[in-house]
């Protein structure tokens, strides 16, 4: 089926355009932008409201293998379609590790077969995330892998560290790692400071990334790897990364939704639905990598979705598990930047979709003749209150629950194929 959207605000991150205008697809494909309505379409009135990229996700934890009472990828594409998100590309931090080909090409067929939308793997760096010993970055290249990351397990061995970077480089292959100095963060549950003294909880500095971060550094300066972080929280870590680009090292930097839109005053009364890894920063420093997002420093945002079941969340704070789900609220979250004037609408969705697909090497992210028609109809302005409970993802461990936003999907494409479609 061909289909032309009229009337519809395009987001375009590639030419940093917001315009009234319309768009074609056929084939799974853009065909058109701004063309005559053809022969045979059928015709979609977006009635002003925005047409954007699908988001593309780096860092989507799935419970599949040995979690999936927490998310399966049914679910979780479920949840990300609702949530505008069209290309996943998920964590191997699951039960086993995803540090084989066998089991990459498990959970690659179980994707394909259960979830709407796209979903891409990274493997792990090292065999069982345990820093010590690299897998077969070859094999798991040949079989999908699209990076390599053993996600937040830092690996205290910069020895094996560096042989990894090194045989990744050769293959050309992306590295994806965590920075963070694994020592002085161990036991934290909150960022170090007047707040964390408060609450009696351990806390970890910030300078702990930038530590972290400057290691990792030196190695991608010894190896020429190509590198990002999947998260940059602190503006100690800012110039770091700004020294790194200057000097011409293959480096990107992302960081989550949540740090950009909360801050660790939020835990308030031990609410362990913002405990996160790593943990939510002082307001200067959310405020400092909102303007690093806006300038194009940081290059990426995720929602580093991180599904956790009740009894792993009831719990004392520092003993609770660490992370929240965000593939629905990804988009109404984005929104509040964007309705506080800190992001424009084309500024953010080169964020969470052009820049992620490009250090990835996909052709999604665009609204572009060519490029897959993988789309996100929304309306920034639509307010609703949000309920946990009515989330598509198993787990609902959300720090919005029951907040006011703004930001509703409407449609959710795929290669041209809606599904989603809100109030079906």
């Amino acid at each position: 089926m061909m289909l032309h959207f009229t009337n519809a605000r395009l987001i375009n991150p590639e030419t940093g355009s917001d315009d009234l205008g319309s768009l074609t697809i056929a084939d799974g494909v853009i065909t058109a932008l701004d063309g005559p309505l053809p022969e045979g379409t059928v015709s979609v009135d977006c009635g002003g409201k925005c047409l954007a990229p699908g988001i593309v996700d780096i860092g989507v934890k799935i419970g599949e293998p040995g979690e999936r009472h927490r998310e399966s990828f049914k679910s979780a594409g479920l949840a990300a379609a609702a949530g505008g998100v069209t290309t996943l590309i998920a964590r191997p931090d699951t039960t086993p590790a995803i540090d084989t080909p066998e089991v990459l090409e498990f959970v690659t067929r179980r994707a394909a077969e259960a979830s709407p939308v796209r979903i891409r793997h990274m493997a792990a760096l090292t065999k069982g995330r345990q820093g010590r010993e690299m897998t077969e970055i070859g094999f798991l290249l040949d079989a999908g892998a699209i990076a390599f990351t053993d996600a937040d397990a830092v690996s205290t061995d910069t020895k094996a560290l560096s042989r990894a970077f090194t045989y990744a480089r050769s293959l050309g292959a992306l590295v994806i790692c965590h920075p963070q100095e694994p020592a002085l963060s161990k036991g934290a549950a909150v960022t170090s400071g007047k707040f964390a003294s408060l609450r009696g909880l351990p806390g970890v500095h910030p300078m702990a990334e930038r530590m972290g971060f400057d290691r990792d550094m030196a190695l991608v300066e010894m190896t020429g790897v190509a590198y990002h972080a999947d998260q940059i929280t602190c503006a100690r870590s800012l110039p770091a990364l700004e020294r790194a680009k200057r000097n011409g090292l293959n480096v990107s930097a992302g960081v989550s939704i949540h740090h950009l839109t909360l801050n660790d005053i939020d835990v308030g009364d031990y609410r362990t639905f913002f405990k996160l890894t790593p943990p939510l920063r002082p307001e200067e420093d959310r405020l400092a990598v909102v303007a690093a997002v806006a300038d194009g420093l940081i290059d990426v945002i995720c929602s580093m979705h991180t599904p956790a079941d009740e009894e792993s969340k009831r719990l004392p704070f520092e003993e609770a598990a660490s992370g929240a789900v965000a593939l629905e609220t990804f988009l109404p979250a984005a929104m509040r930047l964007y309705h506080a004037g800190s992001l424009t609408l084309p500024q953010l969705w080169r964020a969470m979709a052009l820049n992620p697909a490009r250090r990835l090497g996909l052709p999604q992210g665009r609204l572009a003749v060519g490029a897959p028609a993988d789309l996100v109809l929304f309306d920034p302005d639509a307010p609703f209150l949000l309920d946990r409970f009515k989330l598509q993802s198993k787990s609902k461990n959300t720090p919005f629950d029951g907040q006011r936003m703004e930001g509703k999907v409407l449609a959710t494409y795929v290669g041209g194929k809606r599904v989603f479609a809100a109030g079906e």
